[in-house]
């Protein structure tokens, strides 16, 4: 069974975005939930995809575990059943929660580019830089870049689209030593983690990671964390510069969407069995390259 939304009747629904939904638990954790929605062109569909919120939550377990030693995260050692009163309800979303420490997020969404592809090359085509970060001459779309490069993002309020900002922006939202802090950790994971994917056949090809802050201010990773969702992530075997590379999320989804009369303005079209099935391949499809011993 899919789970599209979750029901939880005795804790209370903070907030419900296009993937998640998160519950309170008490003043210092929350429930996170991952379901099996997805969206595409920022509409969330009817359709939802076998498996897709438990792939995500273990990718998103696998490398908050594996990367630790670089940065401290928000997962919280209480069980479910000490949280969810309901049997029934508990069972439904157990492969999808995720417990984790109630923490001041940061207003900065952190984005790392390894290779030049979506936004990052419409940006280059147009100033020969990325968030005002000079690049070199004649790159190719999803070009592997000389060094990756941290370009934030402002985090929108609901129904508005994040925008990137400059290093300096940054500065100003989180103070220096802050900003610097989380550059440099963005930087550290995703090294650390595109060369572990490459081994394994996957290129990393961006990524997006979100920090909080405790009640000492130490910066403290949360979130989902490196997934086919909030990373691109493309088959080593088939990259190559000049197009731009077949991805392992939603893919499927969007070239179906883009056959359709659609405008792409909610609510979104069912999609076909065939479609959701193929999806949710691509995801398994990553989480089992990146987790095999």
């Amino acid at each position: 069974m899919s789970l599209h939304t979750s029901h939880i009747s005795n804790l209370k629904l903070r907030h419900k975005g296009k993937v998640r939904d998160i519950y309170d638990i008490d003043d210092n954790h929350m429930l996170i939930i991952t379901s099996d929605r997805i969206s595409a062109f920022d509409v969330i569909m009817p359709t939802a995809i076998p498996e897709k919120g438990t792939i995500l939550n273990d990718v998103t377990r696998f490398w908050l575990n594996k990367l630790e030693y670089i940065i401290p995260n928000h997962l919280a050692d209480i069980p479910l059943s000490e949280i969810i009163t309901d049997d029934n309800e508990r069972e439904a979303v157990s492969k999808h929660a995720m417990v984790v420490k109630k923490l001041k997020a940061l207003p900065v969404e952190a984005i790392v580019r390894g290779y030049i592809i979506g936004s990052g090359w419409k940006d280059y085509q147009k100033t020969g830089a990325i968030c005002g970060i000079n690049l070199p001459e004649n790159l190719q779309l999803a070009d592997k870049l000389p060094e990756p490069i941290y370009t934030p993002s402002s985090k929108a309020d609901v129904g508005e689209h994040d925008e990137n900002i400059d290093y300096t922006a940054t500065e100003k939202l989180l103070g220096a030593d802050m900003a610097k802090q989380v550059k440099d950790v963005s930087l550290k994971l995703y090294k650390a983690a595109a060369e572990y994917a490459l081994e394994r056949g996957i290129i990393i090809a961006d990524t997006k990671f979100e920090f909080g802050v405790d009640e000492n201010n130490q910066l403290v990773l949360i979130d989902e964390v490196l997934t086919p969702d909030s990373s691109r992530f493309w088959p080593a075997d088939q990259y190559k510069p000049g197009s731009s590379p077949m991805s392992f999320d939603k893919q499927f989804v969007r070239d179906y969407l883009e056959t359709l009369d659609w405008d792409k303005t909610a609510p979104g079209p069912e999609l076909p069995q065939e479609i959701a099935d193929k999806t949710a391949e691509k995801y398994k499809e990553a989480l089992e390259r990146l987790t095999k011993s």
